[in-house]
Protein backbone atom coordinates (compact mmCIF):
# COMPACT_ATOMS: atom_id res chain seq x y z
CA UNK A 1 0.00 0.00 0.00
CA UNK A 2 2.83 2.49 1.00
CA UNK A 3 4.30 1.98 -2.24
CA UNK A 4 0.92 2.39 -4.27
CA UNK A 5 0.54 5.56 -2.30
CA UNK A 6 4.19 6.85 -3.85
CA UNK A 7 3.21 5.92 -7.16
CA UNK A 8 0.87 8.03 -7.10
CA UNK A 9 2.01 11.08 -5.63
CA UNK A 10 2.55 14.04 -8.19
CA UNK A 11 5.12 16.71 -7.69
CA UNK A 12 2.44 19.55 -8.44
CA UNK A 13 -0.96 19.49 -7.09
CA UNK A 14 -4.08 18.08 -8.99
CA UNK A 15 -5.31 19.05 -12.12
CA UNK A 16 -7.93 21.36 -11.12
CA UNK A 17 -5.59 23.69 -8.35
CA UNK A 18 -2.99 23.50 -11.41
CA UNK A 19 -5.57 24.35 -14.13
CA UNK A 20 -7.27 27.40 -11.97
CA UNK A 21 -3.93 29.04 -11.15
CA UNK A 22 -2.89 28.73 -15.05
CA UNK A 23 -5.92 30.31 -15.71
CA UNK A 24 -5.72 33.24 -13.32
CA UNK A 25 -2.28 33.52 -14.31
CA UNK A 26 -3.34 33.93 -18.21
CA UNK A 27 -6.26 36.39 -17.46
CA UNK A 28 -4.04 38.10 -14.90
CA UNK A 29 -1.11 39.09 -17.44
CA UNK A 30 -2.68 38.46 -20.87
CA UNK A 31 -5.98 38.31 -20.85
CA UNK A 32 -7.39 41.15 -19.18
CA UNK A 33 -5.18 43.75 -20.75
CA UNK A 34 -5.93 42.80 -23.89
CA UNK A 35 -9.51 42.68 -23.03
CA UNK A 36 -9.06 46.47 -22.04
CA UNK A 37 -7.40 47.59 -25.10
CA UNK A 38 -10.49 46.15 -27.27
CA UNK A 39 -12.63 47.50 -24.80
CA UNK A 40 -10.94 51.15 -24.79
CA UNK A 41 -10.78 51.10 -28.85
CA UNK A 42 -14.71 50.15 -29.41
CA UNK A 43 -15.63 52.76 -26.25
CA UNK A 44 -16.03 55.60 -28.97
CA UNK A 45 -17.97 53.62 -32.01
CA UNK A 46 -17.29 52.27 -35.11
CA UNK A 47 -16.60 55.91 -36.82
CA UNK A 48 -14.24 56.79 -34.49
CA UNK A 49 -12.26 53.54 -34.69
CA UNK A 50 -12.19 53.52 -38.50
CA UNK A 51 -10.80 56.88 -38.33
CA UNK A 52 -8.35 56.45 -36.24
CA UNK A 53 -7.06 53.28 -37.73
CA UNK A 54 -6.89 54.27 -41.41
CA UNK A 55 -5.34 58.02 -41.90
CA UNK A 56 -2.51 57.74 -44.44
CA UNK A 57 0.44 58.17 -42.27
CA UNK A 58 -0.75 55.11 -39.42
CA UNK A 59 -1.78 52.35 -42.82
CA UNK A 60 2.03 53.25 -44.18
CA UNK A 61 3.52 52.39 -40.49
CA UNK A 62 1.16 49.05 -40.88
CA UNK A 63 2.72 48.43 -44.50
CA UNK A 64 6.26 48.95 -43.29
CA UNK A 65 6.55 47.44 -39.42
CA UNK A 66 4.22 44.08 -41.28
CA UNK A 67 6.76 44.11 -44.49
CA UNK A 68 9.82 44.37 -43.39
CA UNK A 69 9.29 42.21 -40.26
CA UNK A 70 7.95 39.68 -42.54
CA UNK A 71 10.63 40.15 -44.82
CA UNK A 72 13.54 40.14 -42.55
CA UNK A 73 11.82 36.71 -40.88
CA UNK A 74 12.47 35.28 -43.91
CA UNK A 75 16.16 36.18 -45.12
CA UNK A 76 16.57 35.09 -41.42
CA UNK A 77 14.78 31.82 -42.25
CA UNK A 78 17.65 31.39 -45.11
CA UNK A 79 20.57 32.34 -43.86
CA UNK A 80 19.87 31.86 -39.97
CA UNK A 81 19.60 28.01 -41.50
CA UNK A 82 22.55 28.46 -43.04
CA UNK A 83 24.86 29.12 -39.55
CA UNK A 84 22.98 26.41 -38.06
CA UNK A 85 23.92 24.26 -40.16
CA UNK A 86 27.78 25.51 -40.37
CA UNK A 87 27.33 25.26 -36.02
CA UNK A 88 26.60 22.47 -36.18
CA UNK A 89 28.08 20.13 -38.95
CA UNK A 90 31.68 21.83 -39.35
CA UNK A 91 34.85 22.61 -37.11
CA UNK A 92 36.39 26.49 -37.34
CA UNK A 93 38.73 28.45 -35.56
CA UNK A 94 36.57 30.77 -33.30
CA UNK A 95 33.25 28.28 -33.60
CA UNK A 96 32.42 28.75 -30.15
CA UNK A 97 33.13 32.76 -30.17
CA UNK A 98 30.38 32.47 -33.26
CA UNK A 99 28.15 30.65 -31.41
CA UNK A 100 28.24 32.86 -28.07
CA UNK A 101 28.07 36.01 -30.44
CA UNK A 102 24.18 34.39 -31.70
CA UNK A 103 22.78 35.59 -28.46
CA UNK A 104 24.09 38.91 -28.50
CA UNK A 105 20.47 40.39 -29.68
CA UNK A 106 19.39 39.09 -26.40
CA UNK A 107 20.91 40.52 -23.86
CA UNK A 108 22.01 43.95 -25.80
CA UNK A 109 19.54 46.53 -24.78
CA UNK A 110 17.60 47.17 -27.52
CA UNK A 111 18.43 51.29 -27.45
CA UNK A 112 22.66 50.01 -27.31
CA UNK A 113 21.63 48.02 -30.61
CA UNK A 114 19.84 50.92 -32.10
CA UNK A 115 22.37 53.16 -31.49
CA UNK A 116 25.05 51.08 -32.73
CA UNK A 117 23.42 50.30 -36.07
CA UNK A 118 22.76 53.59 -36.47
CA UNK A 119 26.57 54.61 -36.18
CA UNK A 120 27.45 51.86 -38.39
CA UNK A 121 25.27 52.51 -41.38
CA UNK A 122 24.42 56.57 -41.10
CA UNK A 123 25.50 58.62 -44.38
CA UNK A 124 29.08 59.20 -42.19
CA UNK A 125 29.32 55.86 -40.61
CA UNK A 126 31.81 53.23 -41.50
CA UNK A 127 29.76 51.17 -43.12
CA UNK A 128 27.10 53.63 -44.60
CA UNK A 129 29.91 55.64 -46.00
CA UNK A 130 30.80 53.35 -48.67
CA UNK A 131 27.48 53.98 -50.26
CA UNK A 132 26.82 57.49 -50.29
CA UNK A 133 27.51 59.69 -53.35
CA UNK A 134 31.54 59.33 -53.35
CA UNK A 135 31.85 56.22 -51.54
CA UNK A 136 33.31 53.25 -53.01
CA UNK A 137 30.19 51.35 -53.91
CA UNK A 138 28.22 54.05 -54.69
CA UNK A 139 28.23 54.35 -58.54
CA UNK A 140 27.00 50.66 -58.25
CA UNK A 141 23.31 52.60 -56.77
CA UNK A 142 23.60 55.02 -59.06
CA UNK A 143 24.40 58.70 -59.06
CA UNK A 144 22.66 58.92 -55.88
CA UNK A 145 24.17 55.81 -54.46
CA UNK A 146 22.09 53.85 -51.68
CA UNK A 147 20.90 55.47 -48.42
CA UNK A 148 20.79 52.75 -45.62
CA UNK A 149 20.24 54.54 -41.98
CA UNK A 150 17.13 56.78 -42.24
CA UNK A 151 15.07 54.60 -44.62
CA UNK A 152 13.09 51.69 -44.81
CA UNK A 153 16.11 49.84 -45.73
CA UNK A 154 17.71 50.39 -42.10
CA UNK A 155 14.61 49.14 -40.16
CA UNK A 156 14.71 45.57 -42.06
CA UNK A 157 18.05 45.89 -41.15
CA UNK A 158 17.89 46.43 -37.40
CA UNK A 159 14.70 43.68 -37.28
CA UNK A 160 16.98 41.21 -39.35
CA UNK A 161 19.54 41.96 -36.64
CA UNK A 162 17.11 41.61 -33.34
CA UNK A 163 15.58 37.61 -35.18
CA UNK A 164 18.35 36.26 -36.18
CA UNK A 165 19.10 34.10 -33.14
CA UNK A 166 15.23 32.99 -33.38
CA UNK A 167 15.82 30.67 -36.64
CA UNK A 168 19.64 29.80 -35.37
CA UNK A 169 18.43 28.48 -31.60
CA UNK A 170 15.08 26.44 -32.81
CA UNK A 171 16.89 25.14 -36.39
CA UNK A 172 20.41 24.17 -34.26
CA UNK A 173 19.11 21.70 -32.11
CA UNK A 174 17.16 19.47 -34.45
CA UNK A 175 20.17 19.51 -36.50
CA UNK A 176 22.19 18.48 -33.82
CA UNK A 177 19.27 15.08 -33.15
CA UNK A 178 19.09 14.54 -36.83
CA UNK A 179 20.96 11.44 -37.76
CA UNK A 180 23.69 11.35 -39.96
CA UNK A 181 22.74 8.26 -41.39
CA UNK A 182 19.66 9.06 -43.08
CA UNK A 183 21.60 11.53 -45.17
CA UNK A 184 24.62 8.72 -45.97
CA UNK A 185 21.45 6.36 -47.03
CA UNK A 186 20.07 8.82 -49.34
CA UNK A 187 23.24 9.49 -50.90
CA UNK A 188 24.29 5.64 -51.27
CA UNK A 189 21.21 5.30 -52.71
CA UNK A 190 22.16 7.99 -55.85
CA UNK A 191 20.91 11.12 -54.20
CA UNK A 192 22.36 14.31 -55.05
CA UNK A 193 22.70 16.97 -52.62
CA UNK A 194 20.32 18.70 -53.60
CA UNK A 195 17.82 15.63 -53.34
CA UNK A 196 19.52 14.61 -50.37
CA UNK A 197 18.37 18.08 -48.66
CA UNK A 198 15.48 18.49 -50.40
CA UNK A 199 13.44 15.29 -49.48
CA UNK A 200 15.47 14.49 -45.94
CA UNK A 201 16.89 17.55 -44.17
CA UNK A 202 13.90 19.83 -44.99
CA UNK A 203 10.97 17.97 -44.16
CA UNK A 204 12.77 16.91 -40.40
CA UNK A 205 13.79 21.09 -39.80
CA UNK A 206 10.44 22.48 -41.43
CA UNK A 207 8.67 22.46 -37.85
CA UNK A 208 11.66 23.74 -36.63
CA UNK A 209 11.93 26.46 -39.10
CA UNK A 210 8.25 27.51 -39.07
CA UNK A 211 8.91 27.68 -35.39
CA UNK A 212 11.77 29.96 -35.63
CA UNK A 213 10.08 32.22 -38.56
CA UNK A 214 6.82 32.69 -36.34
CA UNK A 215 9.49 33.91 -33.34
CA UNK A 216 11.48 35.93 -35.34
CA UNK A 217 8.10 37.90 -37.13
CA UNK A 218 6.69 38.47 -33.73
CA UNK A 219 9.56 39.99 -32.28
CA UNK A 220 10.11 42.11 -34.96
CA UNK A 221 6.68 43.58 -35.51
CA UNK A 222 7.01 44.81 -31.75
CA UNK A 223 10.19 46.23 -32.10
CA UNK A 224 10.92 49.53 -31.01
CA UNK A 225 14.12 50.26 -29.28
CA UNK A 226 16.37 48.98 -31.91
CA UNK A 227 14.60 50.65 -34.76
CA UNK A 228 13.39 54.32 -33.85
CA UNK A 229 17.41 55.27 -34.47
CA UNK A 230 17.99 54.39 -37.51
CA UNK A 231 14.57 54.26 -38.98
CA UNK A 232 15.03 58.07 -38.86
CA UNK A 233 11.15 58.16 -38.65
CA UNK A 234 10.43 60.29 -41.51
CA UNK A 235 6.20 60.64 -42.06
CA UNK A 236 4.75 58.06 -44.68
CA UNK A 237 8.07 57.05 -44.94
CA UNK A 238 10.11 55.46 -42.10
CA UNK A 239 7.51 55.63 -39.70
CA UNK A 240 6.67 52.35 -37.34
CA UNK A 241 3.30 51.38 -36.07
CA UNK A 242 5.14 50.99 -32.73
CA UNK A 243 6.54 54.15 -32.73
CA UNK A 244 3.18 55.72 -33.59
CA UNK A 245 1.53 54.06 -30.88
CA UNK A 246 3.84 56.39 -28.60
CA UNK A 247 3.01 59.44 -30.55
CA UNK A 248 -0.66 59.19 -29.89
CA UNK A 249 0.18 58.67 -25.78
CA UNK A 250 2.35 61.67 -26.17
CA UNK A 251 -0.87 63.59 -27.32
CA UNK A 252 -3.19 62.25 -24.62
CA UNK A 253 -4.98 60.64 -27.61
CA UNK A 254 -5.25 57.00 -25.96
CA UNK A 255 -8.22 56.00 -27.84
CA UNK A 256 -6.05 56.42 -31.08
CA UNK A 257 -3.14 54.43 -29.29
CA UNK A 258 -5.38 51.61 -28.65
CA UNK A 259 -6.98 51.48 -32.26
CA UNK A 260 -3.54 51.27 -33.89
CA UNK A 261 -2.63 48.66 -30.89
CA UNK A 262 -5.91 46.48 -31.71
CA UNK A 263 -5.05 46.68 -35.52
CA UNK A 264 -1.44 45.48 -35.07
CA UNK A 265 -3.27 42.77 -32.50
CA UNK A 266 -5.48 41.24 -34.97
CA UNK A 267 -3.12 41.13 -37.64
CA UNK A 268 -0.40 39.68 -35.58
CA UNK A 269 -2.73 36.90 -34.40
CA UNK A 270 -4.22 35.89 -38.07
CA UNK A 271 -0.45 35.72 -39.25
CA UNK A 272 0.53 33.54 -36.12
CA UNK A 273 -2.19 31.77 -36.69
CA UNK A 274 -1.76 31.19 -40.29
CA UNK A 275 1.89 30.07 -39.61
CA UNK A 276 0.94 27.58 -36.65
CA UNK A 277 -1.59 26.12 -38.75
CA UNK A 278 0.73 25.46 -41.11
CA UNK A 279 3.35 24.08 -38.98
CA UNK A 280 0.89 21.67 -37.77
CA UNK A 281 0.05 20.63 -41.47
CA UNK A 282 3.43 20.11 -41.75
CA UNK A 283 4.32 17.72 -38.70
CA UNK A 284 0.37 15.94 -39.61
CA UNK A 285 2.01 15.25 -43.01
CA UNK A 286 5.75 13.95 -41.65
CA UNK A 287 3.78 11.64 -39.21
CA UNK A 288 1.79 10.12 -42.41
CA UNK A 289 4.84 9.57 -43.94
Amino acid sequence: MASFSLGRRRVLPGFAPTLGFTLFYLSLLVLIPLSAVFLKSAGHGFQAFWDAATTPRVIASYKLSFGASLLAAAINLVFGLILAWCLVRYEFPGKKLVDALIDLPFALPTAVAGIALTALYAPNGWVGSLFVPGGALAPLFGEEGLKIAFSPLGVLLALIFIGLPFIVRTVQPVLEDMEAELEEAAASLGAHRWQTFRFVVLPTLLPALLTGFALAFARAVGEYGSVIFIAGNIPLVSEITPLMIIAKLEQYDYVGATTIAVVMLVFSFVLLLAINALQAWTQRRGAKR
